[in-house]
This record gives C-alpha cells, sequence and structure tokens, in this order.
C-alpha cells in the first residue's frame, strides 16, 4: 500500500518557515531557505508586477519620525506597567524592518531562529521527532506528523495533537511557531514536558519526554503493486537531492515499471534540490515546449526583468519510466518547480488540484551578530517561460483528495489520487 503523504513542513522537533512566510504565522513557507546566500525557494516580489506603486520615501532619520519616536518612548516610561525587554525591543525593531516591506516572504531572524534554520535545512537535529505546523485561522500549534520510532512517537503523542503547555509554560495562540519549537529542542538527554488536547478523544495528555538526535529525512520510497516506485518527498533541504536520486536507482534495481512520485503538501525549500532532481530524469539534449535552449530548467529574474540565473540540464543522466507527479494547493515553491520542470518537459503526467502559486525566490543574507534577513530578490520562470506567481500550476488531470475508508487493505492505496496515478500507470 503506497504511504500516505502527511508531513507538510518541518517544524518543532523541526522548524521550518511556512509557506505564507518566514514560520511566525503559517498557512510554509514554509517554502524553503538557504543559509549560504543562494536562492532557495519563492517568495512575494514581482518583475512584473502590475500592483500600484507607492512613491513615498520613508526617512528613519528625519525629524519627524524622531520625534514620534520620542513620544511614544515617553508615553512608556511612563506608563507601560511592566519591565521593558531590551533585548525584545531590539528584535521588534528589525522585525520591523522587514515586516514593513509588505511581503511574507522576507523576514528577520534572530541568532536562535537562523541556528535552528540551519539545522533544518541540514537535516539533523536535537529534539523530540514532530512536525509541527500553526493554525493561521486559531493560532493553535498543532502536531502534524510523529516521525516513526522517534522520541514523541515512543512517548505516545499522536497526530492531530495540538500543544497547550511546555513544561512550565501554558501556550498562548499568539506565540510564534519558533517560539515554540525553541521551548521543546534542546541537548540530546534533557527532559521536556508536554501537555496537549486530543480533539478526537476531547481529553487532555501529559508527557515527559527526553530529547534525542533526530536524523530528518525528507524522501521515503517503496515498491508498490508489484512494480510501481512509489517517492514521497516531503520538503527540499541539503539531503533530498542525493536521497532522491538513490530511492530512483534503488526503485530501478528492484525492477519498477514506473514511479510515483508524490509531491503533495510539500512546502519547497533548497530551488537547487529540485533542479538536480528534475536533471536526474531528463536528458539533457531534450527541449521543453516553448523553450529557449536545449535542456533548460528554470531562470529567475529581477525586478528590472533581468536574467539573474539560468539552470540546465548538465548530469548527463536520465531515466525513462513512466511517471506521475501527485501535487495539492499545498505543493508550493520548489516543489513546484519540479513539478513544472515535469509538466514542460512532458516527463510526467501531472495528477490532483492545482498547485499553491508561489513563484519568487528569496535569498539569506547572514549578518554580522549572527541573525540574518530573507529578502525575496527575483522571480523564476519555468522552462516555457510560464510565470506561476499567485497562479499555480494546473495538473493534467485534476482529481480530489478523498481518502479510502480501509487502510487494512494492502490491495488498496491511500487515496483517491493515488488510485488515479496507479491507473494511468497500468491503463
Amino acid at each position: 500500500m503506497m504511504r500516505k503523504k502527511l508531513c507538510v513542513a518541518l517544524a518543532s522537533a523541526m522548524f521550518i518557515s511556512m509557506i505564507s512566510g518566514c514560520g511566525r504565522k503559517a498557512p510554509e513557507d514554509s517554502s524553503g531557505s538557504n543559509q549560504s546566500g543562494t536562492e532557495s525557494s519563492s517568495g512575494n516580489s514581482n518583475a512584473s508586477s502590475t500592483e500600484a506603486k507607492d512613491d513615498y520615501v520613508f526617512d528613519r532619520d528625519s525629524k519627524k519620525v524622531q520625534e514620534k519616536e520620542k513620544t511614544i518612548d515617553a508615553y512608556i516610561d511612563k506608563y507601560f506597567y511592566f519591565d521593558e525587554s531590551g533585548s525584545k525591543q531590539e528584535e521588534s525593531y528589525f522585525d520591523g524592518i522587514m515586516n514593513g516591506l509588505d511581503d511574507p516572504y522576507s523576514c528577520y531572524y534572530t541568532k536562535e531562529e537562523y541556528e535552528r534554520m540551519k539545522e533544518d535545512d541540514a537535516g539533523s537535529f536535537s529534539g523530540i521527532g514532530a512536525t509541527l505546523q500553526q493554525e493561521t485561522d486559531t493560532g493553535f500549534v498543532v502536531v502534524v506528523k510523529t516521525m516513526k520510532d522517534n522520541p514523541a512517537e515512543k512517548a505516545g503523542v499522536k497526530d492531530d495533537d495540538k500543544i497547550v503547555q511546555v513544561d512550565d509554560t501554558e501556550l498562548t495562540t499568539d506565540m510564534d511557531l519558533d517560539t515554540v519549537v525553541g521551548m521543546i529542542r534542546g541537548k540530546k538527554g534533557t527532559s521536556v514536558h508536554i501537555k496537549v488536547y486530543r480533539e478526537s478523544e476531547k481529553k487532555y495528555y501529559e508527557f515527559d519526554i527526553v530529547r534525542d538526535d533526530i536524523k530528518v529525512s525528507s524522501v521515503e520510497y517503496e515498491v508498490v503493486e508489484g512494480n510501481l516506485g512509489y517517492i514521497s518527498v516531503s520538503q527540499f533541504i541539503n539531503t533530498t537531492s542525493d536521497d532522491f536520486k538513490a530511492a530512483v536507482d534503488d526503485l530501478q534495481s528492484q525492477g519498477v515499471k514506473a514511479l510515483v512520485i508524490d509531491m503533495r503538501s510539500n512546502p519547497g525549500g533548497f530551488v537547487k534540490a529540485a533542479t538536480s532532481m528534475a536533471d536526474y530524469l531528463i536528458d539533457d539534449n531534450s527541449q521543453a515546449e516553448g523553450a529557449e535552449k536545449t535542456g533548460l530548467l528554470l531562470q529567475t529574474k529581477d525586478k528590472n526583468g533581468k536574467i539573474e540565473e539560468e539552470i540546465v540540464c548538465s548530469d548527463g543522466h536520465s531515466v525513462d519510466l513512466p511517471m506521475v507527479v501527485l501535487v495539492n494547493d499545498m505543493t508550493a515553491s520548489s516543489s513546484e518547480i519540479f513539478t513544472g520542470i515535469m509538466k514542460d518537459y512532458k516527463k510526467a503526467t501531472i495528477i490532483g488540484t492545482k498547485t499553491y502559486g508561489k513563484g519568487i525566490v528569496q535569498q539569506i543574507f547572514p549578518l554580522e551578530d549572527g541573525s540574518a534577513v530573507k529578502i525575496t530578490i527575483a522571480k523564476y520562470f519555468i522552462p516555457s517561460g510560464t510565470d506561476i506567481h499567485k497562479v499555480g500550476i494546473e495538473p493534467d488531470k485534476v482529481v480530489e483528495y478523498e481518502p479510502f475508508a480501509s487502510e487494512s487493505d494492502a490491495s488498496k492505496v491511500d487515496d483517491t489520487q493515488e488510485q488515479a496515478a496507479y491507473d494511468e500507470l497500468t491503463k
């Protein structure tokens, strides 16, 4: 039976910015991030924007701004009931600069947040082994998936549990996801106390969980239905491309006749991981319909329409098997790049529902004190030259998701979309 695709974005035993931007209020990022300073995911800058331009120039050194700031400080000094936090005020100042860009994908990371993000991108850290997401409508931090044979699962934490308390701190709905992540993570061998609310049972449960080293795998695969290879890619981190290629090789060595590549609820990540995976499947000498040149995979353009980067097939490798790529409305950023390339080259049939529509690229800029900013720098275009930002990719075959009633029947796949993939590859 095909593995059900549950993983949407790594957080709390893993942490990732969510598609809406920088992980503070999720719908992913989540998309991805790149600590080395090269582009990674996709975000909200439009090279050919038709939005009204704001001609106002903000001058933070102007007399007007300085007088307003002094007035606010005076009110705080005279009336604010609680003690001021200088460090929090400093963080909020830089947060405010980035928030003022009105781009959910451009943001400021404190030193601690940036370190956690680099750990996630590397694919290993110390924590409890759970995937968390913050609900946009309620603000609750929810366990999306417990990782097999890791501390959270062993302790009894279940998918869909809502975390309401960590150690002595009761969580509030306005807490940032990264704040909760920081409370849960810690050194191997130390313990964290977690209280959850299980909606299905209308009960609270409490767990004392000993943290351990967590190895994140973004690629899972298996042989199903006798000769069909199934590969699930949950996000794009440093190890994803190599793990994907190893999965393809292993499945081919087992004699599979076709591949299903599951990109559903993949929030994105490293752009070059996505293009490297596509390069591994596509012949270097082929050309996509509408593409400017042979082997073109991706172009990124700045706000003036200038090509910043062009990625082409170059590895001398291809895979000659029928393929299906599964997508949904949370397939975003780098997973849309992969999907768009496969569609433009007619290398796979795309099945599912229209993708998220995140077609912009961010770059991480580390700062001297260990913090960093992530800034939208360009828009990307798939081989045909198509701009998918705020549009998404339409599947070749639209199939709505419906889970099958019984998961105990090994002859059945998990849901209608996976069944459609199987039907497409065995017709």
